[in-house]
């Protein structure tokens, strides 16, 4: 049966990998067994935070022809007090009692420009959603409980490049390609796990319509792919080991109650331990938190995105007492409006 190993390493700079080294000299990490590895990164989260294609040139450098079968999810921002990490995560093969956490990958075909934040790429998505579905052996989406996709955005070249060939980009704001490429990427895990219907998503104007969410999709852009990098979480009858995953949806920034209900739901503290955690940060649209006016809409100097991070990640660490959170901000179609899906992994005693 196949069964799921997880570590969380923390690193000192984007290309630190010696943690991962010493993990695979140690022969606590195989690397070829290794499908996914996600990371929080020190940059800002935006166009040009290189930190990102930083840290996955140095996990290629370090684990070398491996690392092509390898889905690499890079989310920049470490605002506040989040700590930079590595989440590894390796399929083994072993026998024992299931269910226990499934995971599936996929690597989608690269989009043009002028696909990005379209239908085209709601598409893309889904279909990769799907098929890591089947490489995990989920048959059910609902046995998914969370899926991580790194998306594409446009940089100034890209623009320049499609409108030579008589094409044209949803925007020419950089910016906001980012949250065109989440918002339909979002829209496509929707999609594929039946959380809204065909015509739902061809009728959805992206990036506009707060009310059509997932609620267990986790998108983030970035500028070192022009693909998609694809991993789905759920719980399997098939596989086996000590991890299980279970999901839920923040309504807000400050809504941990959800978030303390998944870790009871897991035993968290009554027998098990957190594994890893992973969420969506998002300032909401209408300037206000239960009635009371935020400013992160109005900073000019930091993006709303910094903020969220920082202050979701900042609620969730006092709730988990762990800052070594996976926090990802921009959560166009992932949540309602100023909320956000989030993932609970924890390790059981077996």
């Amino acid at each position: 049966m196949p069964r799921t190993r997880l570590h969380v390493i923390p690193t000192s700079a984007p290309d630190d990998v010696s943690g991962l080294e010493a993990l695979i000299e140690a022969k606590q990490i195989d690397p070829g067994a290794l499908v996914a590895i996600l990371g929080k990164t020190e940059g800002n989260g935006c166009v040009n935070d290189f930190t990102r294609a930083f840290a996955i040139a140095a996990l290629k450098g370090a684990l070398g022809p491996k690392s092509e079968h390898i889905a690499m999810v890079m989310s920049g921002g470490t605002e506040g007090g989040l700590s930079p990490h590595l989440i590894t995560f390796e399929r083994l093969e072993e026998d024992g009692p299931g269910p226990a956490l499934a995971i599936g990958t996929e690597v989608t075909g690269a989009l043009v420009p002028e696909e990005l934040g379209t239908q085209a790429q709601i598409r893309v998505v889904a279909a990769g959603v799907e098929s890591a579905m089947a490489r995990a052996g989920i048959a059910s989406s609902e046995e998914v409980h969370f899926v991580q996709v790194k998306c594409p955005l446009l940089t100034a070249e890209r623009i320049i490049e499609t409108e030579a060939r008589g094409q044209r980009t949803e925007t020419r704001d950089t910016l906001k390609s980012m949250a065109l490429s989440r918002g339909a990427s979002a829209l496509g895990v929707a999609l594929a796990l039946g959380e809204i219907d065909q015509s739902t998503a061809e009728a959805a104007e992206i990036g506009k319509d707060p009310a059509i969410w997932s609620g267990r999709a986790s998108c983030s852009a970035g500028s070192e792919l022009m693909g998609h990098e694809i991993l789905v979480m759920g719980m399997s009858a098939d596989w086996t080991g000590p991890l299980t995953i279970d999901h839920c949806v923040m309504a807000d920034t400050i809504d941990t109650g959800p978030v303390a209900q998944a870790m009871a739901r897991l035993q968290i503290g009554q027998g098990a331990r957190l594994a890893a955690l992973l969420a969506k940060a998002e300032a909401s649209s209408t300037g206000a938190i239960r009635g009371t006016r935020h400013t992160m809409l109005d900073d000019s100097d930091i993006s709303a995105t910094r903020h969220a991070r920082a202050f979701v990640g900042g609620a969730l660490a006092g709730l988990t007492g762990q800052t070594d959170l996976f926090i990802s901000g921009g959560a166009e179609h992932q949540g309602p409006d100023g909320g956000g899906p989030v993932a609970v992994i924890a390790e059981r005693r077996l």
